[in-house]
């Protein structure tokens, strides 16, 4: 039986490129046994205000802890869940679906408030906004398997140890994944295209796609789906694997 995969990253309240893919397989894992890295997608991401674009937060300890794992992550305060919270309800107050989803995101963060573990809260929210927009992929915790100093290797043990057939990654991946190592062991590699999403109504000015996917939910509701759709992903066959890897 043919069994479509992706494997990512947790990420908080992250864009709608990372929901696209969630709904373009049959099981979406969730990798935090990677390194967790600063500065990243792990525990900020954007929304759009009035005074533009706006990062928000999650503090978490890094001091002298360098190599931990995502799922080893802590806050490091509680008081973070009822500023995000608030500076979301002060952006989108006069969003057309605020009110839709208000009480369910307030709960969601409100329970996040009392979480410690970095990976805790990005699961938490993925499953808020997951139910949110009706998608029904199964999400799952990537299997702990001995570690690969090749990450290709690992990603190919990840997708036999659930039994993939096709494995979905983001476009960046090709930077640094043997796709022929893939085609041998029997699976078929899969890149989304993020090029072809469409704007949406928004507020506070010109559109900007680079913002969490609570601004998408909060303007367009129930239309939010329609939205996700980029073009098909793109197989790579074994010869082109192959050309790729005589080019590279």
């Amino acid at each position: 039986m043919k069994k479509r995969i992706a494997i990512l990253q947790s990420n908080y309240i992250p864009w709608r490129g990372y929901f696209d893919i969630i709904g373009s397989v049959d099981e979406f894992l969730i990798y935090d046994s990677a390194q967790y890295t600063k500065n990243d997608w792990r525990n900020r991401n954007r929304i759009k205000t009035a005074n533009g674009p706006t990062w928000l937060t999650i503090p978490v300890a890094t001091a002298g802890q360098f190599y931990q794992p995502i799922a080893d992550a802590r806050c490091t305060n509680h008081t973070w869940a009822a500023k995000h919270w608030r500076s979301l309800s002060q952006a989108y107050a006069r969003a057309p679906y605020f009110p839709v989803y208000r009480d369910l995101l307030a709960e969601a963060y409100e329970a996040c408030a009392g979480q410690t573990l970095l990976s805790d809260i990005n699961r938490h929210l993925l499953n808020t906004v997951v139910s949110a927009l009706g998608l029904t992929t199964r999400i799952a915790d990537a299997p702990e398997l001995p570690s690969e100093n090749d990450p290709t290797k690992q990603l190919i043990e990840i997708c036999r140890a659930v039994g993939a057939t096709t494995y979905l990654s983001g476009p960046s991946a090709k930077n640094y994944m043997d796709i022929s190592v893939f085609t041998a062991a029997g699976i078929t590699v899969e890149f989304i295209d993020y090029s072809g999403y469409q704007p949406y109504p928004q507020l506070h000015g010109e559109f900007n796609p680079a913002v969490s996917i609570l601004d998408l939910l909060f303007s367009v509701g129930p239309q939010a789906r329609s939205y996700l759709s980029a073009p098909a992903p793109v197989s790579i066959p074994a010869e082109a694997a192959e050309l790729m890897d005589a080019c590279a």
